[in-house]
């Protein structure tokens, strides 16, 4: 099935497609735009798929040194295992977020473009948590883009981070750039 790669038992067969036995998942898929004015062409319209990502325990310990949140439902695996609803560790929100930028080159190439500059992010909802261990990837729509005086253009991006296997999105957020060429 082109477009679609085999994955096995499907945990959650809502995002799996049953093909004989199997259930095969969206692959991963990218867009690409010529320049910076042709963003306005592409607003309303899905600009693809990243690649599954694992969230190692690693990358959160990682974050909680970064940031200097090392709040035990994110660090402390046996805590967390003993008194946790979830079971075990989960990832910061921001963590999860904070995967936009890398994921979002796996998904839009500009080719006229110079430089991109994060502006903010409106409408951040953490809906699900993600444990360590789990599998998260990230689609992308453009929702508004408009032209800046002096050029650039700016552009707000509706994120969606969902969890292998999961129904409920783990991030939903409007991720703000502007773009110059």
């Amino acid at each position: 099935m082109e477009g679609w790669e085999l994955r096995g038992e499907a945990p959650n067969p809502c995002t799996a497609v049953p093909g004989f036995g199997r259930y095969y998942f969206p692959m991963a898929t990218s867009t690409t735009i010529k320049s910076i004015s042709d963003l306005r062409d592409h607003v309303d319209v899905e600009l693809g798929l990243s690649d599954w990502v694992k969230i190692t325990q690693e990358r959160i310990d990682a974050f909680a040194d970064a940031t200097g949140d090392h709040q035990w439902i994110h660090c402390d695996p046996a805590r967390a295992r003993r008194e946790s609803s979830y079971g075990g560790t989960i990832a910061h929100g921001y963590l999860t977020l904070s995967l936009g930028p890398a994921l979002l080159e796996q998904i839009v190439t500009i080719e006229d473009m110079k430089t991109a500059v994060n502006t903010g992010s409106d409408k951040v909802r953490l809906s699900a948590p993600v444990p360590a261990g789990a599998k998260i990837r990230m689609s992308a729509r453009i929702k508004d883009a408009r032209d800046l005086p002096g050029g650039g253009v700016r552009v707000t991006m509706a994120l969606r981070f969902e969890i292998e296997g999961v129904s409920k999105p783990a991030c939903l957020a409007n991720v703000n750039y502007v773009y110059f060429n």
